[in-house]
């Protein structure tokens, strides 16, 4: 298994594409490090990784909030040593609606929670993986994070930071041989489009459609991201860092590692206006 031998931590594990990633690195052979804020439902997941015959952990913890994640981190260490694998996917949708109306305290603890999180569960693994000169961070984006959504402000924003700091971060740590990228997992049928269904006309005429075709059509399966997570995580990616890629749309099974590191391809840059 290819990730024998590697722990791994996924935030926003109890449900949705989080869990599916978790699964997914256990079967490959990683011990999976299971984080949120609800222990009975990570507890849950963790049953069906060992039932499995996979090893994980779980650990309760906010990732929002800087001391409930060092805790969290001090008892990952305790237990199993420093992380090889990191995924920044707890994520919130926020507030539905025309920005104008949006609550305050809620619209900016979404960017926290989104943006935050990310920040301080790498800000944890960083210097381990530094001193080993190895590491693989993977975070997730989103809806808006590449182009305007309206009325989902905060969501959009907040995911369009989380590439920017995935791009910023792989090459701060280029040296240590730490690859940092950005998943994009397509339209899963997850908690969030219980939300939207139930914003109704705040979420807006095309979010509305999208989502019905959602429901019709079953969306993204959720084990399409899993296994981009896992070829980001293995040796099989090597090299690759500062990407954003579609689990859905992008040959990410074939791709030639130097050859996209040599170019700016999967990355967000402005396009001057002779470029089309």
């Amino acid at each position: 298994m290819e990730l024998a031998g590697k722990t791994a931590v996924v935030t926003g594990a109890s449900r949705g594409i989080g869990e599916a990633i978790a699964r997914a690195l256990s079967a490959a052979g990683a011990q999976v490090v299971l984080l949120a804020r609800s222990e009975r439902a990570l507890r849950a997941v963790a049953d069906g990784i060992e039932a499995e015959g996979g090893q994980a952990l779980v650990v309760p913890a906010d990732v929002a909030d800087k001391g409930s994640i060092n805790a969290a981190f001090s008892s990952i260490h305790c237990a199993w040593g420093g992380v090889d694998i990191l995924v920044n996917n707890a994520g919130v949708q926020g507030p539905i609606g025309p920005l104008h109306a949006a609550e305050v305290e809620q619209w900016w603890q979404s960017v926290e929670i989104n943006l935050k999180g990310c920040f301080l569960c790498s800000q944890q693994v960083l210097p381990h993986m530094m001193a080993r000169r190895g590491g693989k961070i993977i975070n997730l984006s989103g809806g808006g994070a590449v182009g305007p959504r309206p009325f989902f402000s905060a969501y959009g924003a907040s995911k369009a930071a989380v590439v920017r700091l995935t791009e910023t971060l792989a090459a701060e740590v280029s040296d240590y041989r730490i690859d940092v990228n950005a998943i994009a997992p397509g339209a899963v049928n997850t908690e969030m489009l219980k939300e939207r269904l139930a914003a109704g006309e705040r979420a807006g005429k095309a979010e509305i459609e999208a989502d019905r075709a959602l429901l019709e059509n079953g969306g993204t399966d959720p084990q399409r991201p899993a296994a981009l997570a896992v070829y980001l995580s293995s040796s099989r990616s090597d090299g690759l860092s500062g990407r954003l890629l579609s689990a859905v749309w992008d040959p990410w099974e074939h791709l030639d590692v130097d050859s996209v590191m040599a170019s700016e391809a999967f990355t967000v840059r402005r396009q001057r206006a002779e470029e089309g």
